[in-house]
């Protein structure tokens, strides 16, 4: 039994429905765990802010996809493990970048790879990547830009992934065919 209610929008706290109804024209429907983040309307809020702000980011869409598949499999969420192998499916991603980042090993392309190991650099020491790390990244192209993006990325996808992995948030169906689960 869940502690926690998957709220529609006509049952939603009141500060919680523009949100959803938000999400819900964007998208064509609304997902389950927007539902269950709606118990919170600041944190659904919060989410989606931090989200448009790292959208905006001079990072490009395959890139900030790493950045959110390494966040994902690093917190062990299987709903934004899915989700974001389905938003890299619709962007044609190559299926040996996609398989890569659902197990964790090295990308294919190389400034890709520098970018996932900076984002665990910035997870495995809370921020306070060492200076051999942050130089790597910086070597393979990305600007000091980009490494405060990818902390607004880190920081974006750790509410997500925490608010899932809280409320048990379901696969929707459309995103069964993109199941994902820890390796043992």
């Amino acid at each position: 039994m869940s502690r926690f209610t998957a709220y529609e929008p006509d049952t939603a706290p009141a500060a919680a429905r523009p949100v959803m109804a938000g999400v819900h024209r964007k998208l064509g429907h609304l997902p389950a765990a927007v539902g269950l983040m709606a118990g919170s309307p600041e944190l659904l809020k919060g989410f989606l802010a931090a989200n448009a702000a790292f959208e905006a980011t001079d990072l490009d869409p395959v890139a900030r996809e790493v950045v959110v598949l390494t966040v994902a499999t690093r917190n062990e969420c299987h709903l934004c493990v899915a989700m974001h192998t389905a938003t890299l499916t619709r962007q044609d991603a190559a299926p040996e970048l996609i398989d890569a980042l659902r197990t964790g090993g090295v990308l294919p392309e190389p400034r890709l790879e520098a970018l996932r190991r900076f984002t665990v650099a910035v997870l495995d020491h809370r921020g306070a990547v060492p200076d051999a790390e942050l130089d790597a990244f910086l070597a393979a192209g990305w600007q000091p830009r980009h490494a405060l993006d990818v902390v607004l990325g880190v920081g974006t996808y750790t509410i997500s992934t925490f608010a899932n992995r809280l409320t048990a948030a379901p696969l929707d169906k459309p995103l069964h065919r993109y199941a994902w689960a820890p390796a043992a």
